[in-house]
């Protein structure tokens, strides 16, 4: 295995160009990667690269090398994931990214009924909002919305993304009942304001039978993250317009509650993505099958629609 891993770490450098690279790839820190590629060296008598210290150069013996091992690579990889597959036991290192409050509120208490049934899968779980390249950076699968298809990528629909006006009782006690979305004008706004472009975002309104209204509220805030929003509201300090995956758990104490519940604001979906190979890894299927099996069985689509 230390030889397979000393291969891994000199092809994956090769291909990224640095061994910081190839560590963010591979799970590991750069100095495993760079123990392993000396190690291989060694072994090999020769050396793979030319080093310096804004560089990476493979020399001749390294390029040579790199063009046999990379196809021997793939096929030892392959034949691993095909015996583990055969044998019904998935293993090794699972790294997924996830939206850091479905992470949470969604995925974490999922985490022991999955342990339990896969004891030879180690989590390797990434909280962040962005989106991360599957291929590049060496995750094994994806949880999130919005995100853009890339080439040879696979997503499969987990929820709807739905946003839903809240506030909390205390803000809503003593004013007027709002009775359609023009009435919201009067309110106080905490509102999104894209990281990438600056903008603040008008709430794009719907209903089921059809109508659509666009308000756009004067802030009493904004906010570059959409949990940041939901906590604001909670506070009392405004209306926002939230994720259901946010809003949810607040929603089912009382601490929020919805404002005109027959509209609703639609982004597309929560999904999962992984690498769509012919030799996905058996921890990879597992963790798929898994997941969208636990979102058919709590109901969890449906609990998390705008309209259900």
């Amino acid at each position: 295995m230390e030889t397979l891993a000393s291969i891994e770490s000199f092809v994956r450098s090769a291909e990224h160009g640095s061994f910081s690279a190839a560590a963010r790839r591979l799970g590991v820190t750069p100095a495993a990667v760079s123990k392993n590629v000396a190690s291989l060296e060694a072994s090999l008598g020769v050396r793979l690269f030319q080093r310096s210290t804004r560089s990476l150069a493979l020399t001749e013996a390294g390029e040579q090398f790199l063009a046999e091992a990379t196809s021997g690579l793939s096929i030892l990889q392959g034949a691993m994931t095909n015996l583990a597959d055969s044998v019904g036991k998935p293993v090794g290192i699972l790294k997924v990214s996830l939206a850091p409050a479905f992470g949470r509120d969604y995925f974490l208490p999922l985490l022991n009924e999955f342990l339990a049934r896969y004891p030879g899968v180690t989590p390797d779980l990434h909280f962040d909002n962005r989106q991360v390249d599957l291929i590049n950076d060496g995750f094994d699968a994806a949880i999130g919305g919005g995100i853009t298809l890339a080439p040879g990528v696979i997503a499969r629909e987990l929820a709807s993304l739905d946003l839903v006006l809240v506030a909390t009782p205390g803000y809503l006690a003593g004013r007027a009942k709002v009775n359609n979305p023009d009435e919201l004008l009067g309110m106080d706004g905490i509102v999104w304001r894209s990281p990438t472009t600056g903008r603040i975002r008008p709430w794009r309104l719907q209903t089921t039978k059809g109508q659509e209204s666009t308000v756009q509220l004067k802030p009493r805030m904004t906010m570059s993250d959409p949990e940041a929003i939901c906590r604001a509201v909670t506070q009392g300090l405004g209306v926002g317009l939230v994720a259901m995956l946010h809003a949810l758990p607040y929603l089912q104490t009382g601490e929020l509650v919805r404002i005109l519940p027959h509209w609703y604001s639609n982004a597309g979906a929560i999904s999962l993505y992984y690498p769509g190979t012919k030799l996905l890894p058996a921890k990879t299927r597992a963790f798929v099958d898994f997941m969208v099996s636990a979102f058919r069985e709590q109901n969890l689509a449906k609990r998390l629609r705008a309209n259900a």
